[in-house]
């Protein structure tokens, strides 16, 4: 599950306008802009493997979610 950056809310994507969408606030962004909101947010004291760890069991949690 994506949540919003902003509000902490539930995004669902659209297929459609490829957009993420929140269900609270009504932030919509692309997934690149999504991505740059999430390192702006991101705390530093993560190395960057766990940057990439955290990452990819984000992406297989959405991979799986969808078949």
């Amino acid at each position: 599950m994506t949540y919003c950056p902003e509000c902490g809310g539930e995004m669902k994507y659209i297929v459609v306008s490829k957009l993420y969408i929140c269900k609270s606030c009504g932030l919509s962004v692309t997934g690149q802009e999504l991505d740059d909101l999430r390192e702006q947010n991101r705390p530093n004291d993560e190395s960057e493997d766990e940057i990439r760890e955290n990452r990819r069991k984000e992406y297989l949690k959405w991979y799986l979610s969808k078949k």
